[in-house]
Formats: structure tokens, C-alpha cells, sequence
């Protein structure tokens, strides 16, 4: 792709390096944001330099939040005794969306994968442990993708809570093999989370 300027050809690459985002696509975004009043281009970056400036991690559950605290681990009219374990802040997303849940949650930041060089230290799993020791816990389910991924940090995850007197559930397979929670529809992963079954059945 040959570029007249090397401002835009710069500002290309930035965008080409966003997840989804191909070439074509990425000069597609560099030149409406070119055609755009300033004011709404300094707005747009002003919202991604405060984003990173100013976004927090709960300090309970890991997800994305604006105070240490997310709203909610801070309600008291969710079941705490009740621990959704997802991927990411996309999977909390998606299950909020189906009004099905009530429990909160534990944001792990990724699945193990060591083809990707990413082991159960890089994941926050002994939080998740940590947990299980400092609260009054009944249940973890045990949320993941239906991939090889998912399974293995599954695997692991019961080996490492099934010493604590807690229920370990996963999500009814209504989700096809591969399947990503955060593509799911709302209704399956609904009745998913509504229809969960003890993980030890699956466990050899």
C-alpha cells in the first residue's frame, strides 16, 4: 500500500495494530477521524488518554472499573457467597447482559496456554485462591471459552479450589467447542448459567 504522506502511513500502522483492524480498515478510521472537526478528534483521544490514565482494576475481582472497588463487588444485593470465574471484563459484559446471574465475579486476565507462554502465574488464580480462604464462599462457576484453553485453565482451577467445601460448576455446553463466551447469544449463555452442572462429572 503506497501512502503520500508518512504522518498518514504512521497513523496507519498505529490502527493495523488494533485486533480486527486490517490495513484497508485501519486507513478507512485515519481518514474520517481526518475529516472530522478537531473538536471531535481532540475529544476521541482525550477519552483514550484518560482511559489509560485514569481506568482501575478492582481490587476484588479484577474487572475493569473506575474506582478500586467495581459496583458490583460493592452491592450488597448481589450473592458474594456466589463466584462467576471469567476470562476478561468482555466475558463479565455478556453475562450481566443475560439477567440471569446474580453472584459477582473473578477476573482471571487471560487462560493458560503455554503454546502463547502463558502459565497459571500469569493469571490471577492465587487471588482467586485467596478468596477462597478470606470469604464466605458456596460455589464457584467455573465460566470459561469452550476451547482447549478454557479446559485446560478449568483443569487446573478445580485441582486447585477442589480442597475447599465449595460447589465447582461450569457452564452447560449449549456453547459449541471453540466458542468464545463474549460471541455467545444471551439466551443460550443464559440458560448456560442457569442450567450449570458440578464440574466433577467431567473430571475422570
Amino acid at each position: 500500500m503506497h501512502f503520500s504522506s508518512k504522518l498518514l502511513e504512521q497513523a496507519v500502522d498505529e490502527f493495523g495494530r488494533l485486533p480486527g483492524i486490517g490495513r484497508k480498515t485501519a486507513l478507512r478510521l485515519v481518514l474520517h477521524l481526518l475529516n472530522q472537526p478537531d473538536a471531535d478528534v481532540n475529544r476521541f483521544t482525550a477519552s483514550l488518554n484518560n482511559l489509560k490514565e485514569h481506568i482501575k482494576y478492582c481490587k476484588t475481582c479484577f474487572n475493569i472499573s473506575d474506582l478500586e472497588t467495581c459496583e458490583i463487588c460493592a452491592t450488597a444485593k448481589r450473592d458474594h457467597g456466589l463466584i462467576c470465574v471469567v476470562e476478561d471484563t468482555r466475558d463479565v459484559m455478556a453475562i450481566e447482559n443475560t439477567n440471569q446471574y446474580n453472584g459477582v465475579y473473578h477476573v482471571l486476565g487471560g487462560l493458560i496456554s503455554p503454546m502463547d507462554g502463558v502459565g497459571p502465574s500469569d493469571l490471577k488464580i492465587d487471588a482467586l485462591v485467596e478468596r477462597m480462604r478470606n470469604e464466605k464462599v458456596s460455589e464457584v462457576i467455573l465460566a470459561l471459552s469452550a476451547t482447549m484453553e478454557g479446559d485446560t485453565t478449568i483443569f487446573y482451577l478445580y485441582r486447585k479450589l477442589k480442597e475447599f467445601n465449595i460447589h465447582i460448576s461450569t457452564i452447560a455446553r449449549g456453547i459449541a467447542f471453540g466458542g468464545e463466551l463474549e460471541y455467545v447469544d444471551e439466551i443460550t449463555l443464559g440458560r448456560s448459567i442457569a442450567t450449570r452442572v458440578p464440574y466433577e462429572r467431567n473430571v475422570g
